[in-house]
């Protein structure tokens, strides 16, 4: 069998700049410090995110983008481009701001929309983040809350208005009109936050123990997933939430259940499955940083998002402790560094 291109540079990896690729870093939107540029070429990282909020439209944005990406390509060893992400939602979520950035509204005002017109007007926002070097969106919502009436209640969806709807067709629909949008700009949207949190009424970002009681393995309210999965998305990202029906015993980015029985079987998702924040997040509090990759790797997760840039040395190095020492461990960091390069192959 003739290796893909991504395996042959996979090949030549150390395995310093595989868990690079495999780790996304948050920086902040308005320009990178000193400090995070020293982490990014000292840890040989592939990926960041562009995170907060800028007013600086188009032209700062690119240059902020390019100062990152001169400082990813000059520490690696290989020709290997960076996934640039950032949040562009719309409504209370739209990290970019500024001249040449249009404001998006609510996803709740977006899903009412005809499709065509969503679709149309999401490749033009695809266009403005494209312009500036940002290859990936970290969006769109495909989250179902149960009703209007419950909406105020679901502190990390609802009370936002970050639904399309309030049944999965509704969002389902949406959801694909938005990812078409950003593919035919040539930006990789993020489908989020699987398997759904529409039901729960606290906020990962801000609470522990944070769980799903009602959402089961085969939910309808699945669809938006499933339909995002079958359209061919690349990347979907796992909520931090507890799904009690599901695993009781493991949040979903700790879960195997989750990651492989429900992502990669049932669903046969074969993209990136990235992490929601797993360094700020309330929810993670119990674990620490190291402990946090090591069991979202294990568990079938390809990407971990850290926006807290000065936690990303400790679990690059407990990633690295552990592959150095565990052949088991190391072959996981390949196949999802083979997964992400796969991706930026495409």
């Amino acid at each position: 069998m003739s290796q893909d291109a991504a395996e042959k540079i996979l090949d030549v990896m150390t395995l310093k700049e595989k868990i690079g690729q495999v780790l996304m870093i948050g920086v902040p939107a308005t320009g990178s410090s000193a400090a995070d540029r020293s982490t990014i070429a000292t840890h040989e990282l592939g990926n960041f995110f562009l995170k907060g909020r800028s007013r600086g439209g188009t032209a700062a944005t690119k240059s902020v983008v390019k100062g990152i990406e001169s400082v990813i390509a000059k520490s690696l060893s290989v020709d290997v481009k960076a996934f640039v992400a950032t949040d562009q939602e719309g409504g209370s979520v739209q990290v970019l701001k500024g001249a040449g950035f249009s404001t998006l509204p609510a996803a709740l005002t977006q899903g009412g929309w005809a499709t065509a017109t969503l679709r149309e007007r999401a490749t033009g926002w695809g266009k403005e983040l494209a312009k500036t070097g940002i290859n990936v969106n970290l969006a769109p919502v495909a989250d179902t809350v149960p009703s209007a009436t419950f909406a105020p209640s679901n502190a990390p969806i609802g009370y936002w208005k970050r639904e399309y709807g309030y049944d999965p067709q509704t969002v389902s629909a949406a959801s694909l009109a938005f990812s078409d949008g950003m593919h035919a700009a040539g930006v990789d949207p993020v489908i989020k936050h699987f398997p759904g949190l529409g039901r729960v009424t606290k906020n990962t970002d801000t609470a522990k123990n944070v769980t799903d009681t009602k959402t089961t393995r085969n939910d309808a309210a699945l669809r938006p997933f499933k339909d995002g999965i079958a359209a061919g998305n690349d990347w979907i990202m796992v909520s931090n939430a507890y799904y009690s029906k599901i695993d009781a015993k493991n949040i979903a980015p700790f879960s195997s259940t989750i990651m492989r029985g429900m992502l990669r079987e049932d669903l046969g998702f074969d993209g990136i499955v990235v992490s929601d924040d797993m360094c700020d997040a309330v929810q993670l509090d119990p674990w620490a940083y190291g402990t946090r990759a090591l069991n979202f790797f294990e568990a079938g997760g390809t990407m971990m998002l850290c926006v807290d840039a000065a936690k990303v040395p400790g679990i690059a190095k407990a990633l690295h402790a552990k592959a150095s020492e565990d052949p088991a461990f190391a072959r996981i960091i390949d196949s999802a560094a083979l997964h992400v390069l796969r991706a930026k192959d495409n």
